[in-house]
């Protein structure tokens, strides 16, 4: 079974210096790559804080998730990328309101990121 990449002009292309896709589907297997807050439609970071990024980041994933006929009802594990614990309520308020219920597994850590970003977040999903 060959793996197939995933990519959609709804979500930032990845930079040419990095080696990656924005997603991998093998069979009904689609593992999206790391989304940050960049807007596909300016390729600009959006404007705001941790709320605004990771509303962005979740609006990336979906879109890989959706350019293979995927959504998040299909997600099991979302995987968040924190740089600041501080961050970590107003991450998770919005987190839960654009994810719903019932959520997928997730886990967070806190990592260093390029400057500018607060947040990154990939998904693992099966797909019908």
């Amino acid at each position: 079974m060959a793996r197939i990449v995933v990519s959609t002009d709804r979500a930032p292309k990845p930079p040419a210096d990095i080696p990656l896709s924005q997603g991998i589907r093998k069979g009904n297997i689609l593992q999206v790559s790391g989304q940050t807050a960049v807007s596909p439609e300016t390729g600009r970071l959006v404007e705001g804080g941790v709320a605004e990024q990771t509303e962005q980041c979740l609006r990336n994933v979906i879109a890989v998730l959706e350019a293979e006929g995927g959504s998040l009802e299909d997600v099991l594990m979302l995987r968040v990328y924190l740089t600041d614990t501080a961050h970590f309520a107003e991450m998770n308020e919005t987190y839960a309101r654009v994810v719903g219920e019932p959520f997928p597994a997730r886990t967070t850590v806190y990592v260093g990121l390029p400057k500018g970003l607060l947040v990154e977040i990939d998904a693992l999903a099966v797909l019908d």
